[in-house]
């Protein structure tokens, strides 16, 4: 392949030697090492070593090889089953957001069976039907773009089935360093309408915001316990140039050299703690990668990926006046380590601003307070009771990001200041159910104001906080709890200072191009490559003319392309084609998407993509089934992999009190009316958790003449930040340990039931009775007596004596979640 650039009439040839290694690496069926599995039966465990419940997942290992811009990576699922009973595993598991996953296979013994693709329900018909036939089958779903859900049935006693997932990316690349993230854990989740999750090793409740809220929310372990499961990492890379700066964020990690251009990076501890993401980072020998054009052809047609450089950023003569609102989470979920990071980002963002600059403060939990009714201009005045505001945040509550979504679009807009570069800074760790539509909701209201995103935290919801930006036309900004604030601040004040290129468009000329994915390439406040999906209707040739504006003015750039007569085989271009036009279809109703509404011609449109291309989308669905073997022992008993609450998060921010006075420790709320209580708990950097930022005392209390409270939509009058401040949490009540479909099943069973007998979906009541799974903390021989008193017959249980599997009357339910050994109750069919 051969481009020339022409820039002001001089040549020069693009650097190829970056991309040019991808042949044969990017095929799903690169093979992967042996897993690295720790012997014996892996359970949650207690903080005294104490065996909790036994946990289905045993092991995931994970290999990914780097050739240039593009990776490939397979991820392998070790389940067993350590009951006397066969068993499906349900696992709720994250993967990139962007990711085009592409194949899945199950391994049952020495025998490998290749995942089908097929329409979702489709999929689940089959599933379903090789589970009751005693197959052992597995079924892989996709929940949101960053959510997947593996479902395997039919686990014997003792016996471990795997499964490899394999995708394709391309990497972010951005100011001259490569980054790769493998996201580890799936945060809890928000669920407006009432539908969060009420205690660990529960799930959430679908409501009219968020119907598959039940699927998004897996069982978070208990505090001071673990979960049974570990993970284990090898990068290849293949970097084409020699590697600079090669470096593991938030974790341990030992590299292997190869040459100058090759390094193998693996997990220090090859049974790590799935619970933060992995973020790799590295840069090359030159920040000059050049320019390519990779092409792939099979029988499907043939595709394109594009990759530009941008020119360098200049910064502009006249500087325009701006208008900045900066929005802060302050749920439960950014309690404690988080908030601070957050706040310690806003305060130096607030104190950067330039002189003609007018701002505003927002927050938001449960409601939405504003600061003041409209922008003030940046004085020292203005700046310090919004850093009083700011100091005072704490975490608590819900995540109500919608009110606050309308608050900085819609109700805050300065008046006059039509001229002003309005840009709007949201922190937040995007654990929500609702993220579809926020993204909407951001795409029909920022009219012409830039959003830009920050994800505080290790492990965030980078779908939502991607596509808030996207949609927004603004940029997203990750701010790991080690990692610096003046780094981010210095971004941010570099990118709204002097985008790179701005209203960029791609004029193809002669060349012979259809179906190209973004169709509306968005600005880059970054130098960062221009990347572009396509297909070709002929053969590769031509000039094509790359326009924008810089903060010199209008560029335009003219490149040559062509491909020789056999260019070599890329074949992750189709799937990531694909990908990119399946990324446009669901974009174009998000919001119905969400509600589970979306219109029949594009859900069409994707499933026959997803097909066509053996790709995961909301649509389509791997299944394998092995039909080779019948298991026996009836229908299995069904367990939700529980997973860890992720690095850094509080569990009394997320579930409130229902956290027991035991398990809080030493954990304190920072309070003004009885003087200043310190965290006696571990800090970072040198900061109390709820004391202020190191070097600076913590605020008192500051009284806000003037200031919104939006809630419900009704804006309302307050007076002190301190009444503002209501984190008080309702007590939970035992009902709460039920699962859903148990709660008001007695009831059911009175109005509905004859003779004590009722039906409802899979969950049967025979003579009043009905098979649950009791979770414990307790067997004591005390909690056992308890439980055979309220008539519970036991018919199974773990190996470790924490989950009993047995029936009980449904009209003593509410009765067994009384218990106080009783962690939930779930039913064995729902």
């Amino acid at each position: 392949m051969k481009i020339t650039r022409i820039r002001n009439g001089i040549g020069a040839v693009g650097l190829l030697g970056l991309v040019g290694g991808i042949i044969g690496l990017l095929s799903p069926a690169t093979a992967v090492g042996e897993s690295r599995i720790p012997p014996g039966e892996l359970q949650i465990i207690g903080e005294e070593g104490e065996q909790v419940m036994v946990c289905p997942l045993k092991h995931t290992d994970v290999e990914a090889d780097i050739v240039g811009f593009v990776a490939r990576t397979t991820v392998k699922q070790i389940f067993h089953n350590p009951l006397d009973k066969k068993i499906e595993a349900v696992y709720v598991f994250p993967l990139p957001q962007d990711a085009a996953v592409d194949d899945m296979v199950m391994i049952v013994g020495d025998r490998r069976i290749i995942g089908q693709i097929k329409e979702r329900s489709e999929a689940r018909e089959i599933y379903e039907q090789a589970k009751a036939a005693g197959h052992v089958a597995s079924l892989l779903d996709q929940e949101r773009p960053n959510i997947f859900t593996q479902s395997v049935a039919n686990i014997e006693p003792g016996v471990q089935v795997e499964i490899e997932i394999s995708y394709v990316e391309t990497l972010k690349y951005e100011d001259g360093v490569f980054e790769w993230v493998f996201p580890m854990v799936v945060g809890p989740r928000y669920i407006p309408g009432g539908g969060t999750a009420p205690a660990p090793m529960t799930t959430g409740t679908p409501t009219p915001q968020v119907p598959d809220a039940h699927r998004i929310t897996p069982p978070v372990t208990p505090k001071g316990t673990r979960a049974g499961h570990d993970i284990s990492l090898t990068v290849r890379i293949d970097a084409g140039m020699e590697l600079h700066g090669l470096e593991s964020t938030l974790h341990e990690v030992e590299v292997v050299a190869d040459g100058t251009t090759r390094a193998m990076v693996t997990l220090q501890d090859q049974a790590t703690i799935p619970n933060k993401d992995f973020i790799l980072r590295y840069s090359l020998a030159s920040d000059e990668i050049g320019d390519a054009f990779l092409a792939h052809h099979d029988e499907r047609g043939d595709f394109f990926t594009l990759i530009l450089q941008p020119p360098r950023r200049v910064v502009p003569e006249e500087l325009v006046s701006r208008e900045l609102i900066f929005v802060l989470d302050v749920s439960g979920s950014m309690r404690g380590f988080p908030i601070e990071k957050a706040k310690d980002v806003m305060s130096k963002m607030i104190d950067s601003m330039r002189p003609g600059d007018t701002f505003n403060l927002i927050t938001f939990a449960g409601r939405t307070c504003i600061l003041w009714d409209e922008p003030r201009p940046n004085t020292a005045e203005n700046r310090a009771a919004a850093q009083a505001l700011l100091m005072s945040q704490q975490g608590g509550g819900g995540t109500e990001m919608m009110k606050a979504i309308n608050a900085a679009l819609v109700q805050t807009r300065g008046a006059g200041e039509g001229d002003a570069l309005r840009i709007v800074c949201f922190m937040t760790d995007g654990y929500v159910g609702n993220d579809m539509a926020i993204i909407d909701e951001i795409k029909k209201n920022a009219d012409t104001t830039r959003v830009f995103s920050f994800g505080v935290g290790n492990s965030v919801n980078r779908y939502l906080l991607d596509g808030m930006a996207h949609a927004g036309r603004g940029e997203v900004e990750y701010v790991t709890l080690e990692s610096q604030a003046d780094a981010a601040v210095d971004r941010f004040n570099e990118r709204v200072l002097a985008p790179v290129l701005t209203h960029i468009e791609i004029d193809w000329g002669t060349l012979p191009i259809a179906d190209v994915y973004p169709k509306q390439i968005p600005d880059l406040f970054s130098v960062k490559p221009i990347m572009v999906h396509g297909r070709l209707t002929g053969p590769a040739a031509g000039t094509i003319t790359l326009r924008g504006n810089t903060g010199a003015g209008a560029y335009e750039e003219t490149i040559e392309v062509s491909l020789p007569g056999e260019p070599p085989d890329h074949d992750a271009l189709a799937s990531l084609w694909a990908r990119a036009k399946v990324d446009h279809l669901m974009n174009h109703d998000l919001a119905a998407m969400q509600r589970g509404e979306f219109p029949e011609d594009l859900k069409s449109e994707i499933t026959n993509l997803g097909i066509e291309f053996r790709l995961m989308t909301q649509f389509t669905s791997f299944v394998a089934v092995e039909e080779m073997t019948v298991t026996v022992g009836g229908e299995p008993t069904t367990i939700n992999v529980p997973v860890e609450m992720p690095d850094g998060v509080s569990y009394e921010g997320i579930f409130g009190d229902r956290i027991t006075p035991a398990s809080m420790g030493q954990l304190q709320t920072f309070g003004y009316a009885g003087g200043k209580k310190a965290h006696a708990g571990r800090g970072r950097g040198g900061r109390n958790v709820f004391g202020g930022i190191a070097g600076r005392p913590a605020a008192p209390p500051p009284t806000v003449k003037r200031r919104l409270d939006i809630q419900g939509g009704v804006a309302m009058n307050e007076s002190s930040v301190e009444e503002r401040l209501d984190l008080r949490e309702e007590k939970a009540s035992p009902l709460s340990k039920l699962a859903e479909p148990l709660r008001d099943l007695a009831e059911k069973v009175e109005k509905r039931g004859r003779d004590g007998n009722l039906t409802v979906g899979k969950l049967k009541v025979v003579d009043y009775k009905v098979d649950v799974m009791v979770f414990l903390s307790d067997a004591s021989e005390k909690t056992l007596k308890a439980l055979k008193k309220l008539g519970f017959v036991q018919t199974g249980e773990s190996k470790t004596i924490k989950l009993l599997i047995g029936t009980i009357d449904v009209r003593k339910l509410e009765d067994l979640a009384k218990l106080e050994a009783v962690i939930s109750v779930k039913p064995v069919r729902s």
